[in-house]
């Protein structure tokens, strides 16, 4: 097989257009990550490849084992496929407004186009998985081959074809699976997968189905409802759009964002994955491979940033309820990050599967939970804060519950931690402490507004101590730039946050974007931290928060100028954003679709609107 490894192809650019290139897979069977599209259901996300293959879907849920896992064991991993059986070209796009896929695939005998939709329900989410595949021809007469291949969930199960008096089922550890097919020429059940053959000529339509429970029955739908279900799910998504607000610059990307913000909304919960995946790398020479299908307080902070400027009310007050109960249940402080459900995490193991092109480690499970973060704090306080802006009323329970945090604030700020790019070697970050009095600050308008409870006293001398402490402590007058931390040389793009935060916005913080531009960055975009490129990529997060942190320190003409730069090859051709690009070449790396990239591209553009 030819492979695709070099500078992304304009193709895949957000916005290019044209059929592009379809044979993209290296000679183990891996795609380059940025022909990857996301479809989901408020539940379960799956990642479509260009040349047609699902290589991702965890079922029934974001952070469950994946069923289909290709993406990171090529072989045994799993994986749904439907495509042309002659050579092809595609172009692709989703439904206006909506998560739901269309690929047009082109050979030299005709075209034909595919629908994939992850379906949703008459009342939202249905109450069992269901993949829908719709194949319509176009033109001339067009082979189609589809394989329907469970694997083995990160090499813990191995899956089974079973007879049953209603047809044959799919079982993989805990789950039951059953395809449903329309117009097809030919299936064949072998003792792991199922095969279906299609033909498609103008006018002609079929169905490529997937339906599936978790340790419970079955219910098996007939083919016609399963293909009915893409239309409905349209409307849904197009129901969803209705009550989104947004009239600014920018408007494509935005709303792509929004809608990949949706995906990774755990809807049974109301929390946020940080995610689609796990274990990709942000290093090609390996050991930087995360699981971020975890629900981080931080994101939590910008997600509804985003939500209420859109006007979407469900999203905001499910996110605030799912946070606060779960901050309340595992206190008195909060953690970190906790599981899409609301529970602690249970530590991290790393299954044998060789990873994404064979970069491992692979790892289920996130560390991170363990550690001391003091911005959570500032993360916290700041949805809070929000929330209570837009018109809305704490319970006692809450405000009883975030004074007595805000009081352990006013001493953990003093404490070394790991800081916001969860680092082992424990420090005293500039941001982190910035989190404590973010907190803090909050804490005092909350007080004062009479949504929490106590003499708000302490929290206003703490935060004061915290401003003197960074003001003598984290500025070096000879680099102009607030350090990472005392005694370091070292920069960190986090600052930008505080930029936005509001503790900043004169002509220090202003000094230092020039020297986190000067020293981090390439192109537009911005390393994490000194000395991150020579272990990763930049990081997408870093160079919309610099738009932000522009805007509003009075440079809005170059915000507004870096903005439009990375409006140009960030996102791949479906808008899509990974965690971090290769400068070199464009190419994705880290986990995807991934949150934070997303939240503050939207959270940028929101900025440029609100402060211009």
């Amino acid at each position: 097989m030819s492979t695709n490894l070099g500078a992304a192809p304009a193709q895949l650019r957000w916005g290019a257009t044209g059929p592009g290139p379809v044979d993209e897979r290296d000679e183990d069977g891996y795609a380059d990550l940025r022909t990857y599209a996301a479809i989901g259901d408020g539940r379960a996300l799956a990642l479509v490849a260009r040349d047609g293959s699902i290589d991702w879907l965890p079922l029934p849920a974001i952070d469950a084992p994946p069923v289909f896992g290709a993406l990171l064991d090529a072989e045994r991993g799993g994986c749904i496929e439907l495509r042309p059986v002659e050579e092809f070209t595609c172009e692709r796009a989703y439904v206006p407004g909506t998560n739901v896929l269309t690929t047009t695939f082109s050979t030299a005998s005709g075209s034909v186009r595919v629908t994939d939709a992850l379906n949703t329900g008459v009342a939202g989410r249905l109450p069992w998985s269901e993949l829908a595949r719709r194949v319509e021809g176009l033109s001339g007469t067009v082979r189609m081959r589809a394989a329907v291949r469970p694997g083995t969930c990160l090499g813990t199960a191995s899956p089974w074809v079973e007879e049953t008096v209603h047809g044959v089922v799919l079982r993989d550890d805990g789950l039951t699976m059953a395809v449903r097919t329309l117009g097809e020429d030919r299936v064949v059940t072998g003792d792991q997968r199922i095969d279906v053959e299609y033909t498609a000529t103008p006018g002609s339509r079929a169905l490529l189905g997937l339906v599936a429970t978790e340790r419970e029955p079955l219910f098996l739908p007939a083919p016609e409802m399963v293909d009915a279900g893409i239309d409905r799910t349209v409307r849904n998504w197009a129901a969803w759009g209705e009550e989104f607000r947004w009239e600014g610059e920018f408007d494509r990307s935005v709303r792509r964002s929004a809608l990949a913000m949706k995906l990774l909304i755990h809807a049974p919960s109301g929390s946020m994955a940080a995610a689609g995946t796990t274990s990709l790398p942000e290093d090609l020479s390996g050991g930087k491979n995360w699981d971020y299908r975890f629900a981080w307080v931080r994101d939590s902070a910008y997600a509804l940033t985003a939500l209420f400027r859109f006007g979407l009310r469900e999203e905001t007050h499910e996110a605030m309820s799912w946070l606060l109960g779960t901050i309340r249940r595992h206190g008195p402080e909060p953690r970190v990050c906790y599981t899409l459900e609301g529970e602690l995490t249970d530590g991290v193991h790393e299954p044998d599967v060789p990873g994404w092109r064979g970069i491992g480690p692979v790892q289920a499970g996130n560390a991170a939970a363990q550690q001391l973060q003091l911005g959570v704090y500032g993360d916290l306080f700041s949805i809070v804060s929000l929330y209570v802006e837009h018109g809305n009323v704490l319970d006692a329970d809450t405000g009883r519950s975030l004074a007595a945090i805000a009081d352990t604030a006013c001493d953990r700020w003093q404490q070394k931690d790991s800081g916001m790019w969860e680092l082992h070697d424990l420090q005293h970050f500039t941001t982190s402490k910035l989190g404590c009095w973010q907190a803090l600050t909050k804490a005092v308008q909350l007080a004062e507004a009479g949504q929490i409870p106590g003499d708000p006293s302490r929290w206003r001398a703490e935060a004061g101590r915290i401003r003197a402490w960074v003001e003598e402590h984290a500025w070096d007058d000879d680099r102009g730039a607030y350090l990472m931390h005392p005694g370091s040389d070292a920069l960190d793009c986090s600052i930008l946050l505080h930029a936005i935060s509001g503790f900043d916005r004169g002509e220090r913080m202003s000094s230092t974007l020039d020297a986190l531009r000067r020293e981090l960055g390439v192109g537009p975009h911005l390393y994490r931290y000194t000395g991150m490129d020579r272990e990763e990529g930049v990081f997408l997060g870093c160079s919309y928060w610099m738009v932000s942190a522009l805007q509003l320190c009075g440079r809005g003409s170059e915000a507004r100028m870096l903005m439009q730069e990375l409006e140009d090859g960030t996102a791949n051709d479906v808008g899509m954003l990974a965690e971090m690009l290769d400068p070199a070449d464009g190419a994705f790396l880290g986990n995807l679709p991934q949150a934070l990239s997303h939240l503050a591209l939207v959270n940028a553009a929101i900025t440029l609107e609100e402060h211009s």
